[in-house]
């Protein structure tokens, strides 16, 4: 592959590799050095009476009771996008009122995850997941409740709860994957999976939410099926919680290969100061999920009414076209995973997805046909599944303590959220402005994908000159064999003046997002003060 073939010969990836091992083995001898210098990543962790690792079959019980519980969020987000022209012709609200409406769920997100990752590093993805989905169902029920009395307000009220439990299981569920597998052992194909049986959860919810519509006579009936689906993921959800419990007692659990670190359910405390001291490295995957992911679930959330208006149909033919355009590559989705896993190419394959999506949203842009419209639905369709477990994937792999991940995630989450409140308000307007059309709308998703290539491709780059971009393109084996210049790289994070230099840099990234979770506030006042949320 592009990535992988070039970068054995090039930087310090391979010229350093024995001078990045002897100073580890230097630095190994410093005792007192090291301990000081290093945040001591494994406290807490000591010996234990259970001497056996967890084994292959009872990860895969986990994998499908946490794939099972995923399900249910899956078909109800299908929903909500499917539901767009329906529910605004149901409440007599326009586009901007409808963004209001999502935004709302983006708002509570961006308010609380940072801390919902914070709680869930420090309780345990299974226990975060329990409480989670509880919430969630509840606010299903308060949204199907509003549809059925066609209250406007009482929606927005109930995507605010349901928001609540979406921030919990979003963190839970991926941090449930890290305590289980490490980096290019499995974690990309766990992703893989879950996400590939996501698709066809969101690809269902998508294409019979206005079948059930339309067939029962009232469109609040899409939201009480949704209600039912939620409740069967807390059946799932609770026994996958006394499952993690029965394995914590019997197994002693897994240790990433490549680096020797024991991977965790849970911590003895709340670690921010290493939430503060994430890497460039991770915000530079962070910031092209910024771009991508915004695009992607923005376009997602609108391709109903957008084929309508393409197309000229109806809302059920468009659900199902759309459905079909967006979903029907989620067998690709697994594949991708086993690929990340074992040849790696993180960031060849983000290009790949940035390059595919771009040229997706400037052929809705500037292909308004019917055939340039389908082209741009099946080009999405494919590029699209690149995105999420290679982003997920990459974020882990490039954190230096797996134990914080879920607040690596988070942080990656609050971006997207935020990001996604601004460019629905912005995008919400400019239909109305535009006389409901998405003529001028789809020219912003192609600012947005072209600004995820842009990432990419300056990390294609950097990839040939640091390692710490670089490791990102390692296959298993790679990983395994050069696993101690991560170490050594970790270390030369904290101590020093490279250390300083580091951490300043990593607050400053946190302070600047903060203010653009700040601004997608101001935005989503903005959105209520202006778009007459009566």
């Amino acid at each position: 592959m592009a990535g992988q073939s070039n970068l054995e010969p090039s930087g310090e990836v391979s010229v350093n590799d024995d001078v990045q091992r002897s100073a580890s083995l230097e630095n190994e001898k410093k005792g007192a050095d090291v301990v000081a210098c290093s945040d001591a990543s494994s406290e807490g962790r000591g010996g234990s009476d259970k001497s056996e690792a967890i084994p292959l079959k009872m990860k895969l019980i986990a994998i499908l009771l946490v794939t099972a519980t995923g399900f249910g969020s899956h078909w109800s987000s299908g929903v909500t996008g499917a539901m767009k022209s329906t529910v605004k012709k149901e409440l007599h609200i326009n586009n901007a009122q409808y963004s209001v409406l999502e935004a709302s769920e983006d708002f509570m997100k961006t308010a609380l995850i940072l801390v919902s990752g914070l709680v869930t590093d420090r309780i345990g993805g299974a226990s975060a997941m329990l409480w989670g989905n509880a919430i969630y169902s509840i606010g299903a029920i308060f949204i199907a409740a509003a549809t059925t009395v066609r209250s406007y307000k009482f929606m927005i009220f109930g995507s605010i709860v349901q928001a609540f439990g979406d921030i919990a299981t979003q963190v839970a569920q991926y941090k449930v994957f890290s305590s289980w597998f490490a980096p290019s052992n499995g974690f990309a194909s766990t992703l893989g999976f879950e996400l590939g049986i996501g698709k066809i959860g969101s690809f269902v919810g998508k294409a019979t939410a206005n079948v059930i519509a339309k067939n029962t006579g009232d469109f609040s009936w899409v939201y009480w099926v949704a209600v039912f689906m939620n409740l069967f993921t807390n059946v799932t959800t609770l026994l996958y919680w006394f499952f993690t419990r029965w394995c914590g007692k019997k197994y002693t659990g897994t240790a990433d290969p490549a680096t020797g670190e024991q991977l965790t359910e849970n911590n003895k405390k709340f670690e921010f100061g290493k939430v503060l001291r994430l890497p460039w490295t991770f915000w530079s995957i962070v910031a092209f999920s910024l771009f991508q992911t915004s695009t992607a679930s923005v376009f997602a959330q609108n391709a109903t009414e957008f084929a309508e208006q393409r197309f000229d149909m109806d809302a059920v033919k468009a659900g199902w076209y759309s459905s079909l355009a967006q979903y029907l590559g989620f067998f690709l989705v697994p594949i991708i995973g086993i690929f990340v896993d074992i040849l790696g190419n993180r960031i060849t394959l983000m290009l790949v997805c940035g390059l595919g999506m771009l040229l997706s949203m400037c052929l809705a842009t500037w292909g308004p046909t019917y055939a340039g419209t389908a082209a741009s639905f099946g080009i999405y369709g494919v590029a699209s599944m690149f995105g999420p477990t290679v982003i997920i994937d990459s974020i882990r792999t490039s954190m230096w303590y797996q134990e914080v991940f879920g607040s690596g995630y988070a942080v990656k989450i609050a971006v997207n959220n935020a990001m996604s409140i601004i460019i629905r308000i912005i995008t919400g307007v400019i239909q109305d402005r535009d006389d409901n059309s998405y003529d001028n709308v789809v020219i912003v998703y192609v600012v947005l994908s072209a600004c995820s290539v842009v990432v990419a491709a300056s990390m294609f780059v950097g990839c040939f000159w640091t390692s710490d971009l670089g490791h990102l393109q390692w296959t298993r084996r790679q990983r395994i064999r050069k696993g101690e210049i991560i170490n050594v790289r970790r270390k030369e994070f904290e101590c020093g003046a490279a250390g300083e230099r580091n951490r300043k840099i990593s607050l400053s990234l946190f302070v600047a997002l903060l203010f653009l979770v700040v601004g997608s506030w101001a935005a989503y006042f903005w959105g209520v003060a202006t778009g007459n949320n009566v």
